[in-house]
């Protein structure tokens, strides 16, 4: 018998041992199945766990309540010192996250209009009733400006919310401070509460016998442009600025208020409404119809407060938009392309006809300011420029050479009082009391004889010479 090797035998062993390594392989990845099927099942069981310890912790108990430690107000001398926010970081080795926590102010609901007094109406505008209000625990003197929410049907207007929304941005000690909002019983009660100033300057112009001096002008002037170039530095333009918002406390300081058409603005500037600022303090860029605008508006304001200071009256009385277009024209100059370029773009420029000659075009300021420094024309004419692209800001007008001649502007100190209106106070005057009721007086005695003084002392004793006399014929 044949004992000789089979070709196939080697190939049999390599099958063996293939098949083989495939088992362990199977098994290793069963086990790693089976290993990770655990960890699984360990994982959600902890999960539940927890979850069913939380359940336990917010289940209400009809158990009472244990006794808690009193906590004493009063610092313990003995007490560590709390570790700082950056001692308790390097104390963590763990390297886990966590919170840190920073004092702050908390949110609560607002006051209650009940905490105030009513005192007397200041006045009624657009968005809002003012009157002056006594705080009942401090006894301060306020203004409560309700919020007109009776005829709105889409919730709280946005004009009284961009009002508290800039008033809390734009702090500056000459806009007025926004204290507190306050609500009533109902929902149309809401009030902002703010900081009461005597005086506006429209209603104390218009009782002044006289103007205000040019270093009080001055001093007033450097306030406003203070005040405004803190709004525009923080985007926000008043679009509203006038001598009766602006007010004014026996302290010789003046304050910004009235901030419902106030709104942010950005660079560059989104449309935005035209119809914004009262008729008499309106840039013309908007009587043209300009949608796209920016802080020269309030510029323009400005510059006509400052003219109104010195003359005791607004500087344009417009009846109408086009009667208010003339008025600036006649004074300012009809713009041309040379002084205003691409004014003839503006919607409403293209259906009015000017006059353009020679006499119609340059400011008119000399004249109509005769006593004016030729300093306080040339900034005036830079706030009433009417191309906004060349109007001076409110930043660079504060270093105006005009403040910086003579006279200098006064210190707020030596400002004059004046009774206030809103206050209900009455100028005394040094003038005889009105009569009691009874009867007539009688009068004795002589009539500039005895006790006389003044041009007639001493007339007795005066020599009586040949003198003239005048015949009246």
């Amino acid at each position: 018998m044949s004992s000789k090797k089979s070709r196939w035998e080697n190939d049999s062993a390599e099958d063996a041992e293939e098949a083989a390594r495939r088992k362990a392989a199977k098994e290793a990845k069963r086990l790693k199945k089976a290993q990770k099927a655990e960890e699984e099942a360990a994982a959600a069981a902890a999960a539940a766990r927890q979850e069913q310890e939380h359940d336990a912790a917010l289940a209400v108990s009809d158990e009472p309540p244990s006794k808690r430690r009193k906590v004493s107000t009063e610092p313990d001398e003995h007490a560590p010192t709390p570790p700082t926010a950056s001692a308790r970081y390097l104390d963590r080795d763990d390297g886990e996250a966590y919170l840190l926590r920073f004092p702050a102010a908390a949110i609560q609901p607002c006051n209650s209009v009940d905490d105030y007094e009513p005192l007397n109406r200041i006045e009624e505008g657009s968005y809002g009733v003012v009157s002056r209000a006594r705080h009942l625990f401090t006894g301060e003197i306020v203004a409560l400006k309700k919020l007109k929410l009776e005829k709105e049907t889409d919730g709280f207007p946005i004009t009284s919310l961009r009002e508290i929304q800039t008033l809390m941005a734009a702090r500056h000690p000459h806009v007025v401070n926004l204290r507190e909002v306050v609500v009533g019983d109902q929902l149309n009660q809401v009030y902002i509460v703010m900081d009461f100033i005597e005086h506006d300057l429209k209603t104390l112009l218009d009782d002044m016998p006289e103007p205000f001096l040019q270093s009080e002008v001055k001093t007033l002037m450097l306030q406003l442009l203070s005040a405004t170039a803190t709004m525009h530095a923080n985007w926000i333009m008043h679009r509203d600025l006038k001598t009766s918002n602006l007010l004014m406390n026996n302290r010789g300081q003046m304050k910004i208020a009235d901030f419902g058409l106030a709104r942010t603005f950005g660079d560059p500037c989104p449309p935005l409404t035209q119809l914004v600022v009262t008729l008499w303090y309106r840039s013309p860029e908007l009587l043209l119809g300009a949608e796209e605008y920016g802080p020269a508006i309030d510029v323009w304001s400005i510059g006509c407060i400052f003219a109104e200071l010195i003359l005791k009256e607004p500087l344009f009385q417009g009846k109408s938009e086009i009667d208010q277009l003339s008025k600036i024209f006649e004074l300012m100059g009809v713009p041309t392309d040379a002084n205003w370029p691409g004014w003839r773009r503006l919607p409403n420029s293209k259906s009015l006809n000017f006059p353009r000659t020679k006499q119609t075009t340059g400011h008119l300021l000399r004249s109509k300011f005769p006593l004016l420094t030729a300093n306080g024309v040339a900034l005036l004419a830079s706030l009433l420029s009417l191309d906004p692209e060349q109007r001076i800001t409110a930043e660079d007008a504060l270093s105006h050479a005009y403040f910086r001649e003579d006279p200098k502007p006064k210190a707020e100190a030596m400002f004059p009082t004046f009774p206030s209106r809103a206050g209900q106070e009455k100028r005394r005057r040094l003038s005889p009391s009105a009569p009691a009721r009874g009867e007539a007086p009688q009068l004795f005695g002589d009539v500039g004889l005895e006790g006389r003084s003044g041009l007639f002392a001493g007339m007795e004793e005066e020599e009586v010479g040949g003198g003239f006399s005048l015949r009246v014929h």
